[in-house]
């Protein structure tokens, strides 16, 4: 017999083995054996299907990666309020914020270092204060960089 999975948030989610039915002073219950992988091993399929991120999806994703929707939102370039649209289904998220988002947390399951550099210049990205002043100059009817 599967078990259905909802309480991972998402509603198309069964397992055909890997837990056991319990009883608990709060009566029956299920445990699943290597909870953090299997949620790893569901991350991964989420960022590599085919079709566009369901609402859940996208409130599943971000909570594995341990993010409130401010932090989330700042990464992908948007108002937390937008995210919380898309973790609801008020609006659709984007296509390029769907590939970044998919980008982002890819790279966060992977350990890509390469995308969490990314990631931070990203975020740094509309900090006034890291704000680079380029200057000219003009040489011979050449310009250049001042370096």
């Amino acid at each position: 017999m599967m078990y259905h999975y909802n309480e991972c948030g998402l509603r198309n989610v069964w397992l055909k083995n890997g837990f056991k039915r319990v009883e608990t002073p709060y009566g029956r219950g299920v445990a699943i054996d290597a909870i953090e992988n299997l949620h790893r091993v569901i991350v991964l399929e989420l960022v590599m299907k085919p079709s566009k991120l369901a609402a859940a999806e996208i409130r599943f994703l971000r909570k594995e990666m341990e993010l409130s929707q401010a932090s989330l939102a700042t990464m992908l370039g948007v108002s937390a309020q937008t995210l919380a649209f898309w973790e609801k289904g008020k609006s659709r998220i984007t296509a390029p914020s769907e590939r970044l988002l998919r980008l982002v947390v890819k790279g966060h399951f992977e350990g890509s270092v390469a995308v969490r550099k990314m990631i931070a210049m990203l975020n740094d990205l509309d900090s006034e204060q890291n704000a680079k002043r380029f200057v000219f100059t003009e040489r011979n009817k050449r310009w250049g960089l001042v370096g």
